[in-house]
């Protein structure tokens, strides 16, 4: 089997990726996200450095809507990267996240070379190899992100919600960086992406595929880390109404609701209060707003109820 690089600077197993790697140490990485908007702890910086300098996947798991996804684009921003995105799913397969070939333009190249060059052996094998070429490949996230020379980095977003088979064809990419197409060879990355893996933690994922990455849990953040996110999402909303919502939050997140609320519906919220006049005031937020606006961050209508009767709230 042939190995096809793009480049000299083919790299091997987990290798530091040296003069790849985005940022210098943890206090850059944290100060680019930062600019980006994204606040993230120590433990996020940390392990996201990690990732940059050791040249290992990171996997981050954590409850929807806390900041997976957008620690991922953040990355991507503050290193000036492309980023590159396979959103899973159940049923997603190999065509969708590695490559599939065009049919439709093999068999017009068939067709083509079979009137040129007669039906012989000869012939047929000169266009079957033609057309197994990457003229007729069609490259998904994973083969595309490691086709690249330029800066990127990789989201593997929501990976639980892909079928158990799906991670084997990420064992080979996420250890070696190279992906196999039987008719072509071994493609082997050049510039490593930087891999983020994302996981809302709905079923348990392999031991092989753990074994590859690095971990992180990200949760819901303490009270004042997320009026600091407030305040540089939703610059406009006043200290006593933020503070007053990342309270409620709280509240909500404590019930027995099928979906607790999320830091992007926090920030939902507080955009809805400025939308409706109500987040510049400098007083509380008034019941009945609240009522009329639970919609915003509870999305099922059992937790509606709940909310509603332990707030001790008129709908």
């Amino acid at each position: 089997m042939d190995r096809v690089g793009f480049g000299p600077d083919a790299v091997g197993v987990n290798a530091p990726r040296g003069d790849d790697a985005f940022f210098t140490d943890v206090a850059q990485l944290q100060a680019a996200l930062t600019a980006t908007n994204y606040l993230p702890d120590a433990a996020t910086s940390t392990s996201a450095f990690l990732a940059d300098r050791l040249g290992k996947p990171l996997l981050v798991e954590g409850p929807a809507g806390v900041g997976k996804t957008e620690l991922a684009r953040s990355l991507a921003t503050a290193a000036g990267a492309e980023l590159i995105r396979l959103q899973c799913y159940e049923g997603i397969d190999e065509a969708r996240a590695l490559y599939e070939w065009n049919h439709a333009k093999q068999i017009l190249a068939i067709t083509a070379g079979q009137s040129r060059l007669g039906d012989t052996a000869g012939g047929w094998d000169a266009v079957k190899t033609d057309i197994f070429s990457t003229e007729f490949l069609l490259a998904r996230p994973l083969l595309q992100a490691i086709q690249r020379t330029e800066p990127t980095v990789l989201l593997i977003d929501e990976i639980d919600k892909a079928d158990v088979d799906v991670e084997a064809l990420l064992l080979e990419v996420l250890g070696e960086f190279s992906v196999t197409i039987p008719e072509l060879g071994t493609v082997t990355a050049a510039r490593r992406p930087l891999v983020i893996l994302t996981s809302n933690a709905t079923r348990e994922l392999s031991e092989a595929l753990k074994r590859r990455c690095l971990y992180l849990y990200i949760d819901f953040p303490d009270p004042a880390r997320e009026r600091e996110i407030l305040a540089a999402r939703v610059p406009d909303l006043t200290e006593s109404v933020a503070r007053e919502l990342v309270r409620i939050v709280g509240v909500l997140r404590s019930l027995d609701v099928r979906k607790k609320p999320s830091v992007a519906e926090t920030i939902d919220w507080a955009n809805t209060l400025l939308a409706l006049g109500a987040g510049r005031s400098a007083g509380r937020i008034d019941d009945s707003l609240i009522a009329r606006t639970l919609g915003v961050v509870l999305k099922h209508r059992p937790d509606v109820t709940t909310a509603l009767t332990e707030l001790k709230l008129r709908p």
